[in-house]
């Protein structure tokens, strides 16, 4: 099995703390010449605890993994994955079927 990184491991740990649903995340991590990226996915229930109050708790998670990174001589980037059936996910699909209709 593969060791699991600091950064990863940090991040799990706080998010598991925020959440109502800890059991449904899942933090996948891709390393590249960029750096590294954590992308996070959640319950649906448990978006508005990830990303917070204007966004405030989605900041302290990236400001944390930035710290992270810079001790260990990498940028660490979070994306957080809208799930399946979102609002803003119905958005952008609906906005790109009316770009495919327009030509």
């Amino acid at each position: 099995m593969a060791q699991t990184a600091a950064d990863q491991e940090i991040l799990e740990l706080v998010v598991k703390n925020i959440v109502n649903h800890p059991e449904d995340i899942k933090i996948d991590r891709k390393v590249d010449e960029m750096g590294v990226l954590l992308i996070l996915k959640v319950h649906p229930e448990d978006m508005g605890q990830v990303i917070g109050r204007q966004g405030s708790m989605s900041k302290a998670l990236r400001t944390i993994l930035r710290v992270v990174g810079a001790k260990n001589h990498a940028r660490v980037n979070l994306k957080i994955e809208e799930p399946a059936g979102s609002t803003q996910a119905a958005e952008k699909a609906a906005d790109k079927i009316v770009e495919d209709l327009n030509f």
